[in-house]
C-alpha cells in the first residue's frame, strides 16, 4: 500500500497545481509567505490600509501564525520556530481577505469549517494546508531560509506583524481541503464516526457522574 503523495508547491501556485491536489497529500512549499491573522486582518479590511505588499504577485501563501523571531537593532532579523495558530478563529475576515489579497494558500492549525470552505475558499480558488500535529514549530523554521521583511510590526507588535518570510521546501504540511470544498478532517471524522458503537461494544457504561461526563454515545465529539 502506497503513503500519502508528496508535493513540492510553488507559493505563487497555477490554477492546475491547485485542481492537481488531493486531500492528505504531503506539501512542501517555495517562495514566499507572510504571516496574517487578526491584527492584519483588522488593519487591512476594518481600517482599510493599504497592504504593504503587492498580493498575490509576490505570494499567495497567508500563514496563520506568530514567529519566534525578532527584530535586532541593525535591523536584521532572528528567526527559529513558526508554529501555526488555530485558523477557526479568523473565518469572519477569511472570506473578505481572500477576495482582497487573491491568496489561494492558507495554512494554519486544526483546519476550518467545511462551511467556511464552501462559502469562501471555493468562490476564490483557495485551499487548506494544515501543519502536522503540535511541536513542529522547529521543523517548520528549518524550511525558511531568511526574512524578507516585516510590516506593520510597530503598529501591531511582533506576534500579529505581517512577516514575510523566504520558503524553500517548508513543511511537512497536509491537504485539508481541496477546490471543491472537501475536507479530510470531515472525511475521516465521518469513518470514525461511524464505528463508534462497534469500539464500545461489550464495555459497562461509564460509573462516574462528574461535570461533562456521558455515557450516551450519540454525545461523542470527534475533532
Amino acid at each position: 500500500m502506497s503513503g500519502p503523495r508528496k508535493v513540492r508547491l510553488s507559493t505563487t501556485p497555477t490554477p492546475e497545481a491547485l485542481a492537481d491536489l488531493r486531500l492528505g497529500d504531503i506539501v512542501y512549499l517555495d517562495g514566499l509567505i507572510y504571516t496574517a491573522r487578526e491584527g492584519v486582518y483588522m488593519r487591512a479590511l476594518e481600517e482599510r490600509a493599504n497592504i504593504p505588499m503587492d498580493l498575490p504577485g509576490e505570494s499567495a501563501a497567508n500563514f496563520h501564525c506568530s514567529p519566534a523571531a525578532r527584530i535586532n537593532e541593525d535591523g536584521s532579523y532572528d528567526l527559529g520556530a513558526v508554529t501555526a495558530t488555530a485558523s477557526f478563529r479568523f473565518s469572519k475576515w477569511i472570506g473578505e481577505w481572500m477576495a482582497k489579497s487573491g491568496a489561494k494558500l492558507i495554512i494554519g492549525k486544526g483546519g476550518m469549517s467545511a462551511a467556511d470552505y464552501k462559502q469562501h475558499f471555493v468562490p476564490n480558488g483557495a485551499i487548506y494546508l494544515t501543519t502536522v500535529g503540535y511541536g513542529t514549530g522547529a521543523l517548520l523554521g528549518r524550511g525558511v531560509k531568511g526574512v524578507r521583511d516585516v510590516h506593520w510590526h510597530k503598529e501591531l507588535g511582533l506576534a500579529q506583524a505581517m512577516w514575510v518570510l523566504e520558503a524553500e521546501n517548508m513543511g511537512p504540511f497536509i491537504v485539508e481541503s481541496d477546490l471543491a470544498g472537501n475536507s479530510l478532517f470531515e472525511r475521516e471524522n465521518d469513518k470514525i464516526s461511524a464505528n463508534l458503537d462497534k469500539v464500545y461494544e461489550g464495555t459497562r457504561p461509564a460509573t462516574l457522574k462528574r461535570f461533562g461526563e456521558t455515557d450516551d454515545r450519540s454525545d461523542e465529539l470527534i475533532g
